[in-house]
């Protein structure tokens, strides 16, 4: 898969998305900030959110449209309240792509809707999300999909049919290059909710990239997802949690972000291949493991027994599985205490 000039797969390092979400608080001039401590961080893309609170939810303060729940980050809001809140006005969108692009990371975004297609299509994004709470919104999917730009899906909450059901509705409508993002919906999302296990189911049966979409705390899901093969990690990033914002509890700051792609970077070249034997890198090392040395003066004629024949370092001599055979054996030859021990000795 490609998204502008960037490969993304198990052939490369995982591609890092800084997702900003809401964490612009409603400043363009925090939002170019978090840009910028992104780019310096070394995100490889930046991500926004497309969407107005009319086209995501209706204005209605009371029931099903109002969040009761005590324990969720965003309790005694209505739904309308808060998209109101953590949506990224249309006319940011321009500066906020200018100055990714300036400071060398890719700029895309996930649309909401059909219209927050139409307006992308006008920016030339070079790729499209799908958030988890829209993948079973087929006709959004065909539409992004239809542009056969780059679809990258999140899979919260989604059971193997309503995945089935996205993949193919991507397919059938011009995706090529897609990536499924395994992924929690909880804010923030526990490790022993993760089941990190399913990357590589996902890759066996949707046979597409598969990435993490990591709403946890730290580094730790993030680095044990690409030693299972994901391709792409999304984090999302704030300037300081101690700022607010309706996504900065489980936001990464800055320095966490900078860890964070090189972690997942270290795990990813720690992955190598499949080679047994010494590595390149090994070889000088193969002189300090055990070998058979003459541990005393010996005369020839003389028998090779347990004080004058050890296993001890370095490795120039025979391998220590032959230490048996030879004990008991006569010597052809002088040898002094350090020799390393040759079958023409017992020849």
């Amino acid at each position: 898969m490609k998204i502008a000039n960037r490969l993304i797969g198990r052939d490369h390092p995982p591609f890092v998305i800084a997702e900003m979400s809401g964490n612009h608080n409603q400043s363009l001039e925090r939002a170019l900030e978090i840009v910028d401590a992104a780019a310096e961080a070394g995100a490889h893309a930046l991500k926004l959110q497309t969407y107005t609170a009319d086209t995501i939810t209706l204005d209605v303060g009371e029931g099903e449209f109002y969040i009761q729940d005590k324990t969720s980050l965003w309790a005694g809001n209505s739904l309308h309240q808060l998209y109101q809140q953590a949506y990224t006005p249309w006319e940011w969108h321009a500066p906020i792509f200018e100055r990714s692009q300036e400071r060398g990371m890719i700029c895309f975004s996930s649309p909401f809707d059909e219209s927050a297609v139409d307006f992308l299509e006008t920016l030339n994004v070079p790729a499209y999300k799908i958030a988890s709470f829209e993948l079973v919104h087929l006709p959004l999917i065909r539409k992004a999909a239809a542009t056969g730009k780059p679809l990258i899906m999140s899979t919260g909450m989604a059971t193997i049919a309503e995945i089935d059901d996205a993949v193919r509705t991507a397919r059938t409508a011009g995706c090529t290059d897609l990536t499924l993002l395994k992924c929690t919906s909880t804010y923030p999302a526990t490790p022993e909710n993760s089941n990190l296990r399913m990357i590589p189911n996902m890759r066996e049966i949707f046979g597409c990239e598969i990435g993490l979409s990591d709403h946890t705390m730290g580094l730790g899901v993030a680095v044990a997802a690409v030693a299972l093969g994901a391709s792409v990690i999304e984090k999302h990033f704030t300037l300081s949690r101690a700022d607010g914002g309706v996504d900065s509890a489980f936001s990464m700051e800055p320095v966490e972000l900078e860890l964070l792609i090189e972690e997942t970077e270290r795990a990813w070249l720690a992955m190598g291949q499949v080679a047994y034997g010494p590595r390149d890198a090994e070889l000088k090392s193969l002189a300090f493991r055990r070998s058979l040395y003459i541990a005393k003066d010996i005369k020839a004629g003389d028998k090779l027994t347990a004080e004058n024949l050890r296993c001890v370092r370095p490795g120039h001599g025979l391998p220590p599985k032959f230490y048996d055979f030879f004990i008991g054996r006569r010597v052809n030859q002088d040898a002094k205490k350090g020799a390393p021990l040759t079958w023409q000795m017992v020849g």
